[in-house]
């Protein structure tokens, strides 16, 4: 692990097996190259997050891609996550142009520039997949989240990488199946990662939900200063907290409308007083 500027760079353990394999079958000049492409990816990444003001904790390297771990603090809305997700595929068509351009000049190595472009092309499209963790999936979860209320994408976002991510194991292990030959175990070490990543995510989804819940503020600040009128909800004076706060969407404020039977709005209350009443382990609206 290294430490440049209080940000950890480091290898994920699948990067080191793929690189030990590497030097044992002759294909080392490959893998350094495969290196660079993916920490060019992940410096895209990066650089994006540091240009909106978040901080970047870490940064860790896989053979497709890689794990950059930041502090949200409320700062990343939609699009700066969308951005942000964007910015490492980015690099890789940077990359791409880059070589092809020095192919059509006829400078360089014809077959090095030919597995650049085929390198980067690979890693681009795979991080676009549209699943977590991958660059596609968060863009996805991303853009869902602003029109579905935040903890439904959190759920259904992890089920279906969960899901899809079996799907690429089961592929993996088809021509062993079929009896064709051996497994493709550089499909499957993906695939093995993949869904040990979902499910742990999947795991941990009521912590993110709540990091969620205590970074709202800056939203209210937002919309305080900006005079928007606030997304209501609709909730009845015996619903439980939980089901009113798995209501909220991301980007959007919300005024939370207290109806009785008979339709008679009895109060409104801001997200705010939801929000400490739910952590307060009060679990009825006062």
């Amino acid at each position: 692990m290294i430490n440049i500027g209080g940000i950890s760079l480091s290898l994920h353990p699948l990067f080191v097996i793929v690189m030990l394999t590497s030097i044992l079958t002759g294909h080392f000049i490959e893998l350094i190259t495969l290196f660079a492409i993916v920490l060019i990816h992940e410096m895209g990444h990066m650089s994006a997050a540091m240009i909106f003001g978040i901080r970047v904790r870490s940064v860790q390297l896989l053979p497709f891609g890689g794990v950059v771990t930041i502090e949200d603090g409320g700062k990343m809305t939609v699009w700066k996550e969308i951005a942000i997700a964007l910015a490492g595929p980015l690099q890789n068509v940077i990359m791409i142009a880059i070589a092809m351009f020095f192919k059509e000049i006829g400078s360089g190595d014809s077959a090095f520039l030919s597995y650049v472009i085929q390198g980067n092309a690979v890693i681009a499209l795979f991080n676009l997949l549209p699943i977590l963790p991958l660059d596609g999936g968060k863009i996805t979860q991303a853009f869902v989240s602003r029109y579905i209320a935040y903890h439904s994408t959190l759920l259904w976002s992890s089920r279906i990488s969960i899901v899809a991510s079996g799907f690429v194991i089961s592929y993996s292990l088809l021509p062993l199946a079929r009896g064709e030959g051996t497994i493709q175990l550089n499909v499957l070490m993906i695939g093995i990662f993949l869904f040990y990543s979902n499910y742990v995510d999947y795991k941990n989804l009521p912590y993110r939900f709540m990091r969620f819940l205590m970074n709202r503020e800056p939203l209210y600040i937002k919309n305080s200063i900006n005079g928007n009128y606030g997304h209501p909800i609709i909730a009845d004076p015996a619903k439980h907290l939980g089901g009113i706060l798995r209501l909220f969407k991301r980007d959007k404020y919300h005024l939370i409308y207290v109806m009785n039977k008979r339709g008679i709005i009895k109060g409104v209350l801001p997200e705010q007083s939801i929000i400490s009443a739910y952590f307060a382990q009060d679990r009825r609206l006062p």
